[in-house]
């Protein structure tokens, strides 16, 4: 059967891949609206996935009354709205400045900013970087013009592009793993590790040290051998993203970065993505990500250290910045906190909502939690705040709508691209046949088989509402009784790496080895497949599959591909992840 192998929320290329940018990027934006078959879809940036009650519920009311009355959450844990109606444009601009959405026109689609979501909620991590967010998102919003004085050179990130991603990491390890192009890992003593560059080597290497402040650190580096530790003028770099540590010529490959101070942390960020745009302007070409520059023009460590000296922040070289052991999203459930309270951690299938669960989801938070949401680059939300004696009621409300709330869910590690009707490429609608696939699992589990149970009847209790809300997500023959609307939309439900589920050790580790996620996609251009192992699931006509393991290499087919019905397709894919 499907086991809760969560998705991968974002996909890099291999490290000896640098794709050659004609244009600037196309990213949608509030402003910027993208046509689709189902009408225009605006992505509203919300740094480190932070909304408040009040702008939860101006959301909601955009998707339902300008949109199609859901709202999808991205793998930056932003919020995406689909089925706009044409010429909605500046009435959508004008709710979401009254909301505090879009503070700065300029600013639409470069905040990009994904955080801890359960920083300062569980007791875990080194810092609360919600307030390194805050300060971030301040830095890039700086409309201060540079003048001969000096100054002013954060003006210029107006210009990155709507693909470059900030992680602000707590010290768990958690959005570290995402591959950003500028990370901030929290260290132990209240600094952090700053980062420029793709994906951190992966779990069971050292988690970021933390017990050596930059002053510390300096005066022992000039004490032992006298040299600069800011490295200064080691800005040669011979390229490469699989090195793990700091290279002789200063670039920043593999697990090199820089300590900074706390206070420092989210403008020395700031100050890194100037660095890079300075090197794509160096490089003569429309590099969008870290990872795009070509190596002789590659961001180095002396060279952002100098930046950073400039702008009055001492940084240290530090030659490993691996992501922490344990780099796994919040699982589905209640999450206890050092202060009494509890936070609920829920996931969405296929990463949407609709308007009565988006409600449901902003009434509890402000009835019985802390006036606050944030969205995970998980798909999910985390609702802080409960007192413990509230927390089972709401969940158990949350999991009576259709959002997941337990971590044995099938809807954990299942993702899907936007498929019909809302894109004209797709050969299916393979939104409805992920929902199938996730509904015959359950049935399955009900019936107490543990086997796959295709077509069979709605059985009663968890399989019958599972059921029904893969209908009520996925068919677009359902419609949202409150937006009269039909279903669009895209997503992806989990994290990496995964959650614990069923079959964990009494540590909540896996007792065995996890299945491969598995992403249902409706054309060989798979958008928005997950990285490393995964089942491909490729819609091959209007009610056909073809299923495949695809490894982390390029890629590249693992087995030879099996053709099935979408009727087939949940029995296909738990053989193809060995879980039958």
């Amino acid at each position: 059967m499907l086991a809760a192998m969560p998705l991968p929320p974002t996909t890099t290329p291999p490290g000896d891949e640098t794709p050659v940018r004609g244009r600037d990027d196309a990213c949608p934006g509030a402003l910027r609206l993208h046509p689709a078959d189902d009408g225009s879809l605006a992505r509203i940036r919300v740094p480190g996935g932070l909304l408040t009650t009040r702008q939860a519920e101006a959301l909601g009311r955009v998707s339902e009354e300008l949109g199609d009355g859901r709202l999808d959450i991205t793998s930056r844990g932003n919020a995406q709205v689909r089925g706009l109606t044409a010429g909605c444009g500046a009435e959508l601009a004008a709710r979401l400045r009254a909301a505090g959405l879009l503070p700065s026109d300029r600013h639409d689609r470069v905040r990009n900013i994904v955080a801890s979501p359960l920083s300062g909620l569980d007791g875990r991590g080194h810092a609360d970087v919600v307030a390194w967010v805050r300060e971030l998102d301040a830095a890039l919003c700086d409309d201060t013009p540079a003048g001969p004085a000096g100054g002013g050179e954060l003006s210029a990130l107006s210009g990155l592009s709507g693909r470059f991603l900030f992680a602000l990491d707590d010290g768990r390890g958690d959005v570290a793993a995402l591959g950003a192009d500028v990370t901030l890992i929290a260290t132990a003593d209240g600094g952090a590790v700053l980062r420029c560059g793709g994906p951190l080597p992966g779990p069971g290497a050292s988690r970021p040290s933390g017990t050596t402040h930059p002053d510390t650190a300096a005066r022992r580096a000039r004490r032992t051998d006298g040299s600069d530790p800011l490295g200064r003028g080691a800005e040669a770099n011979t390229g490469g993203e699989g090195a793990t540590s700091l290279t002789t010529d200063g670039s920043m490959a593999g697990g090199a970065g820089l300590r900074v101070r706390g206070e420092d942390a989210p403008r020395a960020a700031a100050l890194a993505a100037v660095e890079f745009l300075t090197r794509v302007r160096e490089s003569g070409t429309r590099a969008w990500r870290v990872r795009e520059l070509p190596a002789e023009h590659a961001v180095t460590t002396g060279g952002l250290a100098a930046r950073l000296a400039g702008a009055g922040i001492e940084a240290v070289p530090v030659e490993h910045t691996p992501a922490p052991a344990s780099a796994a999203p919040p699982a589905p459930g209640s999450v206890p906190g050092p202060n009494g309270r509890h936070a609920l951690s829920i996931a969405l299938p296929l990463g949407r909502v609709s308007a009565a669960q988006w409600r449901l989801l902003t009434t509890l938070a402000s009835r019985d939690g802390s006036d606050e949401l944030r969205m995970t680059p998980w798909r999910g939300v985390v609702l802080p705040g409960f007192a413990p004696d509230d927390a089972p009621g709401a969940l158990s409300e949350l999991a009576g709508a259709g959002l997941v709330t337990t971590p044995d869910s099938p809807w954990l590690g299942v993702g899907a691209c936007t498929g019909r009707p809302g894109c004209a490429k797709s050969l299916a609608d393979v939104r409805a046949d992920a929902a199938r696939m996730v509904a015959d699992v359950t049935r399955g589990r009900a019936a107490g088989t543990g086997r796959i149970v295709a077509g069979a009847a709605d059985t009663p209790d968890t399989a019958g509402a599972v059921a029904d809300t893969a209908g009520a997500v996925a068919d677009p023959a359902r419609r949202d009784a409150d937006s009269g609307h039909v279903d669009t939309g895209h997503g992806v439900v989990g994290g990496s790496p995964p959650w614990p589920v069923s079959g964990t050790t009494s540590g909540g580790g896996r007792a065995g080895p996890e299945p491969p996620p598995v992403y249902v996609s409706g054309c060989e251009r798979r958008c928005g497949h997950p990285g490393g192992r995964w089942v491909d699931a490729l819609a091959i006509g209007d009610t056909g599959y073809q299923v495949t393991v695809r490894g982390a290499g390029g890629d590249t087919p693992e087995t030879d591909s099996v053709d099935v019905t979408a009727e087939q397709l949940a029995g296909a894919v738990a053989a193809a992840r060995g879980t039958t």
